[in-house]
């Protein structure tokens, strides 16, 4: 059977080991063979062993999600934040840039760090996190990013919804009702939004799970802030939280005991977080859509895109517009 050469390849087809290779090779960072592939979809992120010193990681960024100038309004902020002592992981300067280019993609080296994944039902361990990430909201304050969008119920709400409207994901026979729980979800998220009031935005890490936080003897470090965006404090907040309405309010309680130590938290944000986590259900199945033109994604979620996969995100989001309409979790 012949084979179609004309089926067009997704970009990252291209980066192969070799690739790679030279790409480190570029920046003078001689690399003894060893490569790692790490767990990221969203980007190629690869662990890889020097002839001198200690291994390296280099992510290679998707093309065209993010400008050049976005990229390094990341990177800057995770320098602002090591500056202040705050334990993040910075993109490496070589010949003054954090940002190169290599075989038409942009790449950045980090050191490598190890750690465990957080103890996340320890009342120390939140509050240990709650105070640094207070610390980062407090240079994330400083000022605001210029080149990437803010994270809000149109970005992460009304832009998703629209394009798996439009692009045929959604079954036919379920479509209807698909789309009326998911009007009724962004409207309890403006509910959502109106009862908080006008909050201020901030700089956040902007994924912050239990993956994204490592944890060392000295304590906590942050990783991947591929996803910083401007936008309320309590996102970076509501994602340790897990379990019964009870245990995420008391896990609520505990993180902000070490968070407002260093940066103050409008109380009024806690009607968000349902709404927040609402957005992220919308956002999520939209990103998996947008992507599957990736091999990686096909192979790595073979469930989505089924007729069960969108009748469990209809019963999802039915029980996000019930939660959305519940007291907040207000810390006793």
């Amino acid at each position: 059977m012949d084979i179609d050469d004309d089926t067009p390849q997704h970009p990252f087809a291209r980066l192969d080991p070799a690739t790679v290779l030279d790409a480190l090779d570029s920046v003078g960072l001689h690399a003894d063979g060893r490569l790692l592939a790490l767990n990221s979809y969203e980007n190629r992120v690869y662990r890889a062993g020097l002839d001198e010193g200690a291994p390296v990681v280099v992510k290679f960024y998707r093309p065209e999600r993010w400008s050049d100038a976005a990229i390094l309004e990341e990177h800057g902020f995770v320098a602002e934040l090591v500056e202040q002592e705050v334990p993040a992981v910075p993109a490496m300067t070589i010949d003054g840039r954090t940002l190169h280019r290599h075989a038409g993609f942009s790449f950045a080296v980090f050191p490598s760090r190890g750690g465990r994944a957080p103890e996340l039902d320890r009342p120390e361990v939140l509050e240990w996190i709650g105070r640094f990430i207070g610390r980062i909201h407090a240079v994330g304050a400083a000022r605001p990013y210029q080149h990437r969008p803010a994270l809000d119920p149109h970005t992460f709400g009304r832009v998703p919804f629209d394009y798996l409207r439009s692009n045929g994901f959604v079954p036919p026979e379920l479509l209807p009702a698909w789309t009326s729980v998911v009007e009724q979800a962004l409207d309890g998220v403006q509910r959502c939004y109106e009862r908080a009031g006008e909050l201020p935005l901030l700089r956040l890490h902007g994924d912050c799970h239990g993956s994204n936080v490592l944890w060392t003897p000295d304590g906590p470090h942050f990783v991947d802030f591929d996803d910083s965006r401007m936008g309320p404090a309590v996102q970076d907040l509501w994602m340790l939280l897990s379990g019964e309405r009870q245990d995420m309010v008391r896990q609520m309680g505990d993180v902000l005991a070490g968070y407002e130590d260093f940066c103050e938290f409008h109380p009024r944000q806690l009607y968000l977080v349902e709404a927040l986590r609402t957005l992220r259900l919308i956002h999520y199945a939209a990103w998996l859509a947008m992507r599957w033109d990736d091999p990686a994604f096909p192979a790595a979620f073979p469930w989505f895109n089924t007729q069960r996969y969108w009748q469990d995100r209809i019963l999802e989001l039915r029980e996000q517009v019930a939660l959305m309409d519940e007291p907040p979790l207000w810390p006793v």
